[in-house]
């Protein structure tokens, strides 16, 4: 059987890649020759069916529309969004919104339409994951369990939402279970692919998540559908450290996706691959290039802080990360941009930071997310590391991905027991136990964990290589990391061989 999805020009498998990749696609080539210009917000509109360009570089003057107009207007971004949601593409947060407010009122004037309440329950999971609100999460549940109420057989788009939620809130278990039940339901849609990968990847289970993957690039899918078929490829290339091909695949997803909202996400991916690797003016590119496309993308305004404070830049990286962290706000990014503050030196900042960030994660836990990984990663550096160890102890037991062997082992090193953390932070970056990822953060953990140990070759070489992959990895882990390096010396000389007498 040949596991490829049809696409002219080039072709998907989850199988290694045979030598570099030379894909001849238009798409591709537009978007990266935009992205190379820094027009791509331009060049990627130019896709988009109905756009004009403006004459002259002035903006054209558009008559008001008509109540007629507007409703129409509405109609359409409310069918867009309501596509997007059944298909577990990004909408757009207006979109998403019109969409509730349509759904609300169809169940209560239908209470027995069980389709209604599964793409209700499906458009708050989205809405609650873009806004970083999981407040939508327990509404989101019951309108999801309603729908299977009302309809218990084969009812894939509620189970589809269910994996869902469950995938928001970082419970694998249950994102594999109702996956499972959606694809035994209904074999041939490729919708319920995606979250049973992502499940797997939670779990640990990366040979599961590679063979699924297989099965979803065997499917023949419409157009609308490829652009996130060719990004959830992208995301298991990333994993098993196939940079090329995850950037590649993401390429042309962002090149061919349907809606500027669903670009921008794929764009945010490329700047997040692109600041992995250490290419800072690429990832900046990037994460500019989606929020032209979609000012409520909050993971480029979060990836544009980033990059910025790299880049020597603070003041704009702050303000960046404060508009990512506008209302509601993603914990990582409090966190990301609490540990900048300490890296410049404003402690009283970075303290109100941690703060906020203990308040949302609250609010998170009651929405029913498990941040026990997050708590365990601020602990370790920034409060009780025995307490992290406990908390990540538990969700190794429950869901051992390769995120929470590097986090579990980077707690027991704060705590003291190097020993037991290499064992996890060599899991965290062994390819052949699942880590792939290029991870600089990983293999400075790893690094840093083997100096306690007297490790000092392998120290000195992890710890080199995580500044390779990464030189900008961490406001505070790149200054420990070249401290560390210091402190082991240059590489000692090999003792000459004794002669023969």
């Amino acid at each position: 059987m040949d596991n490829r999805l049809s696409v002219p020009g080039t072709s998907l498998s989850a199988e290694p890649p045979s030598g570099r990749r030379r894909s001849s696609r238009w798409l591709r080539r537009v978007l990266v020759t935009a992205l190379a210009g820094g027009v791509v917000a331009g060049a990627v509109l130019t896709l988009l069916p109905g756009e004009r360009r403006p004459e002259s570089g002035r903006a054209a003057a558009l008559p008001a529309a008509g109540p007629q107009a507007r409703a129409r207007t509405e109609a359409r971004a409310r069918a867009q969004a309501l596509t997007a949601v059944t298909s577990g593409v990004p909408a757009a947060l207006p979109q998403l919104t019109s969409l509730i407010g349509q759904q609300e009122e169809r169940v209560r004037a239908r209470p027995q339409d069980a389709k209604a309440w599964a793409v209700l329950g499906a458009a708050y999971v989205q809405r609650g994951s873009r806004t970083a609100d999981a407040a939508d999460y327990p509404r989101a549940e019951r309108a999801l369990r309603t729908s299977l109420q009302v309809r218990a057989e084969r009812n894939t788009e509620a189970l589809d939402g269910m994996a869902a939620l469950a995938l928001a809130r970082r419970d694998f278990p249950a994102a594999k279970r109702y996956a499972e039940q959606a694809l035994k339901a209904a074999p041939g849609r490729w919708s319920a692919y995606p979250p049973l990968i992502d499940a797997y990847d939670g779990l640990g289970d990366y040979e599961a998540a590679r063979k699924n993957l297989d099965k979803l690039l065997g499917l023949r899918t419409g157009t609308a559908a490829r652009p996130a078929v060719m990004a959830r490829a992208s995301a298991v290339y990333r994993d098993r450290g196939w940079r090329e091909d995850a950037v590649a695949q993401l390429t042309d997803a962002a090149a061919a996706a349907q809606a500027p909202a669903e670009q921008a996400a794929y764009l945010a991916g490329l700047g997040r691959l692109a600041w992995e690797r250490g290419d800072l003016d690429d990832a900046l590119r990037h994460f500019e290039a989606a929020l032209r496309l979609d000012r409520d993308q909050r993971a480029a305004q979060a990836g544009r802080g980033r990059t910025l404070a790299a880049l020597g830049r603070p003041r704009e990286a702050v303000a960046a990360y404060r508009a990512a962290l506008a209302g509601e706000a993603n914990p990582q990014d409090v966190l990301e941009l609490g540990e900048l503050y300490e890296s410049l030196g404003q402690e009283a900042d970075a303290e109100a930071q941690y703060e906020q960030l203990r308040t949302r994660v609250r609010r998170a836990v009651a929405g029913g997310v498990d941040e026990d990984l997050l708590i365990g990663r601020f602990e370790a550096d920034h409060g009780d590391p025995w307490d992290a160890v406990e908390r990540l102890q538990e969700e190794w037991r429950r869901q051992p991905g390769i995120e929470v062997a590097d986090a579990l082992g980077w707690a027991l090193h704060r705590a003291g027991e190097d020993q037991e953390a290499l064992t996890y932070a060599t899991v965290a970056t062994d390819k052949a136990k699942g880590g792939g990822v290029r991870s600089a953060p990983y293999t400075f953990h790893l690094g840093m964990i083997e100096g306690e140990l007297e490790r000092y070759g392998p120290a000195r070489r992890h710890l080199q290589e995580a500044l390779r992959i990464n030189p900008h990895f961490s406001p505070l882990g790149v200054p420990e990391a070249r401290r560390a390096l210091t402190a082991l010396g240059d590489v000692p000389e090999e003792p000459l061989p004794a002669e023969a007498p």
